[in-house]
């Protein structure tokens, strides 16, 4: 069971990564625009579109990542001080009363949004000639869909630590610096490499 909760995570953790790339991509793409509009004088009509879309592409897949690493935003003023089965068993309860109908729900609506786009080859109107909004409104219940999956392993989490007492573990990733970390990590303590003798001085070898 556990191999396959990690298995969704590396998939989840995969996609994350992949999508996250569409920064860099946003970034030159704003740089490049500011750059042909004050210095070329020569602005693009789709770009401000284009940079909508990149970033709503990689904030919705960046949704079952998010999860899979418990990043979300969430409420610990009281949260952290409880036990583990008593935090699985108000998360399976959330997840059942609010996750699942809630991300259910944009699939749903994301297809037939995406499928109505297709079918009439809908374009942005915010700037004339504005670029096709078929492939942005597909990413919807896709990363719906991806969402979803995640949801259902956080599910299983959440039973597995009401049955042990203990949540199973999850796939290290990128974390804050933390310092107690870093020092375990190259081997330094705060306690002194070499004790000074009682009268300050230190002797580098042997005395014969």
């Amino acid at each position: 069971m556990q191999k396959l909760l990690l298995s969704v995570d590396r998939v989840s953790t995969w996609i994350g990564k992949a999508f996250a790339w569409l920064i860099l991509v946003l970034t030159v793409q704003i740089s490049w625009e500011v750059f042909s509009r004050y210095v070329l004088n020569r602005p693009s009509a789709w770009a401000f579109d284009l940079m909508i879309m990149m970033y709503g592409t990689a904030f919705m897949m960046a949704g079952a990542y998010t999860l899979a690493k418990n990043g979300h935003v969430r409420g610990d003023v009281l949260y952290g001080f409880f036990p583990p089965r008593l935090q699985a068993t108000l998360d399976l309860i959330l997840y059942i009363l609010f996750f699942l109908p809630g991300v259910v729900a944009l699939i749903w609506a994301g297809y037939t949004f995406a499928e109505e786009a297709w079918a009439i080859n809908e374009r942005s109107n915010i700037t004339a000639n504005g670029p096709p909004l078929s492939p942005f409104k597909t990413v919807i219940p896709i990363a719906g869909a991806f969402l979803l999956m995640q949801g259902f392993v956080e599910i299983i989490r959440c039973i597995v630590c009401i049955r042990d007492g203990a949540w199973p573990s999850r796939e290290e990733d990128v974390e804050e610096v933390d310092v107690e970390k870093l020092k375990e990590m190259v081997h330094v303590t705060d306690e002194p490499s070499v004790s000074a003798p009682a009268n300050g001085h230190t002797n580098n070898r042997e005395t014969k």
